[in-house]
């Protein structure tokens, strides 16, 4: 069986559901492929659960519902499921829990950052979250989420899980490590926040302390893939493009 992983979707605001709906993919990975896909995890900034949008959350969701597998999904850095105390935490079978969002039609749950989940043979490390640069252009009062930070609780829980878990087979998170994120930005640098971005630096000191074969970040609107030679290790920039892993394989359309 396959996953399916994909970049930010922002609740189809910028026409996203083009990229991830049933008849895209069948096109980009044909039916045999297609028909492998056992889940789908959006890196982060989905929109679900966006306040006073209704209409257009049903109508992603009517779109989402024609494909046969559900949707898990990352902590981004405009996330209301983490202003929510109301949505429970089940237990779906991948070792720690995850965030209920929608049950079924389609099946819809948030990966808890920070812990480690088991899905297809593969181990995870889940991070997630990101600084949120255009902040400066809400309305005073409409300012994203607090917890798009990760709380001081949550990095040293995470730093204390890494002393005994180091080894992954992915890493899934919103932003990538501060050092990648220049890279890959080098050739528009004035788009890099002169602010600092707690999570991208998290993001660098878990990069030192752990050994997996690649990450996967969203975040930049980019389709980028680095490999940082040093220490063989390559990091996938997911926006338009989608990715596949299919067994130890990872196919990028």
């Amino acid at each position: 069986m396959a996953i399916l992983f994909s970049g930010d979707f922002h609740a189809n605001a910028k026409g996203e559901m083009e990229f991830i709906s049933k008849s895209t993919l069948l096109k980009k990975y044909k039916e045999y492929l297609y028909e492998k896909i056992k889940y789908h995890i959006i890196l982060g900034d989905t929109g679900f659960l966006w306040p006073d949008n209704d209409e257009t959350e049903s109508n992603n969701y009517k779109e989402l519902a024609k494909r046969p597998f559900p949707v898990l999904y990352v902590a981004g850095n405009h996330e209301p499921v983490l202003g929510r105390t109301d949505l429970p935490e089940i237990d779906i079978g991948l070792g720690e829990k995850a965030v209920l969002v929608k049950k079924d039609n389609p099946f819809i749950a948030y990966l808890k950052r920070g812990k480690i989940y088991n899905i297809e043979n593969h181990k995870f490390l889940v991070l997630g979250g990101a600084l949120s640069i255009d902040k400066m252009y809400r309305t005073p009062g409409k300012s994203w989420w607090t917890q798009e930070y990760w709380s001081d609780d949550e990095k040293t829980a995470v730093i204390n899980l890494l002393k005994n878990e180091n080894s992954f087979d992915y890493v899934l998170s919103h932003t990538g490590p501060s050092r990648i994120n220049r890279a890959i930005n080098k050739v528009d640098s004035d788009y890099i926040p002169k602010i600092k971005d707690e999570v991208s630096t998290l993001n660098e000191i878990i990069d030192a302390k752990i050994t997996c074969k690649q990450w996967f970040c969203g975040h930049w609107h980019k389709d980028i893939y680095y490999y940082d030679k040093n220490i063989k290790k390559g990091y996938q920039y997911l926006y338009q493009q989608t990715a596949l892993l299919d067994g130890n394989d990872i196919v990028v359309l």
